[in-house]
């Protein structure tokens, strides 16, 4: 086996997420390698190669690197399996409608929730803690703390315990025992609360999304500066966020149900 083969793939591939995290805003160089730890020769080299398979993009006058035509090519492939934005698209547009709040869904990936999506409300005073690519440990704001809630419990502890060296040095406000607590909080009122944890003065409410399996692969969030999330309209927004993760997990089921649904075998004919 050609390790060193292997390795560069892995690195490669791991880039190419980076700059998926930065979609919206473009990622400069300097950035990846912080990120990424490689050294800037490795980074730059990798990045030319996924330009060269038209995975990633420069823009010529900010050197900022973004998403690529191929990427968008497989993630169009992979949405009629894989993609909760385009079954969550109308609930998260009615949601910020109904709130005049900021509306996100986000997606579970493997210890952290990313963000696919922010619809601004209307509402003139707004909270820009979370952005489309945006990324954050389960159970560290509401969305990812919503999903985190719906894990069984030893599949938490596994996480958490992953996580541990990442909420030290980036989470002060949530070391495990708080995320513990938060989660049994959450279970028992129906929906998870984020006091501005991440962000002073910007709260957020958020609802798991599950698979047509009962696993929680994302969340519907709000997220609104604190004198709009008074505990009778969190109660509210809850509810609304309830409705509408009902409606994409009907969506779900109907689509994956073409998809996972085993296919009867043939009977085998008599010899």
């Amino acid at each position: 086996m050609d390790f060193s083969g292997a390795q560069s793939v892995d690195r490669a591939l791991g880039l190419l997420a980076l700059v998926g995290r930065h979609a919206g805003r473009g990622v400069g160089l300097s950035t990846l390698v912080e990120e990424s730890g490689l050294n800037k020769p490795t980074a730059r080299r990798l990045l030319l190669a996924l330009m060269r398979a038209g995975f990633v993009e420069q823009d010529e006058a900010t050197r900022r690197y973004y998403l690529g035509a191929e990427s968008y090519v497989l993630g169009s492939l992979a949405a009629p399996r894989y993609g909760l934005l385009q079954f969550a698209m109308d609930s998260v547009v009615r949601l910020s409608r109904q709130t005049q709040d900021s509306a996100f869904v986000s997606v579970r990936r493997d210890l952290v929730s990313v963000c696919l999506h922010r619809e601004e409300g209307t509402y003139p005073v707004r909270t820009h803690a979370l952005q489309t690519g945006f990324e954050h440990p389960l159970g560290c704001g509401a969305g990812s703390l919503a999903i985190l809630a719906a894990l069984p419990d030893a599949e938490i502890e596994t996480v958490l315990e992953a996580n541990a060296p990442v909420l030290a040095a980036s989470y002060p406000l949530y070391p495990p025992e708080r995320i513990r607590a938060d989660v049994a909080a959450t279970r028992a009122r129906g929906y998870a609360l984020n006091p501005g944890l991440i962000v002073a003065n910007s709260w957020g409410v958020g609802v798991a999304i599950r698979d047509r399996f009962g696993r929680a692969i994302g969340a519907l969030s709000i997220a609104a500066i604190d004198t709009r999330l008074h505990p009778p309209r969190q109660a509210e927004i809850g509810a609304l966020l309830a409705a509408e993760a009902t409606r994409v997990e009907q969506k779900l089921a109907q689509r994956q149900s073409v998809y996972f649904t085993p296919v009867p075998e043939t009977p085998r004919k008599s010899a």
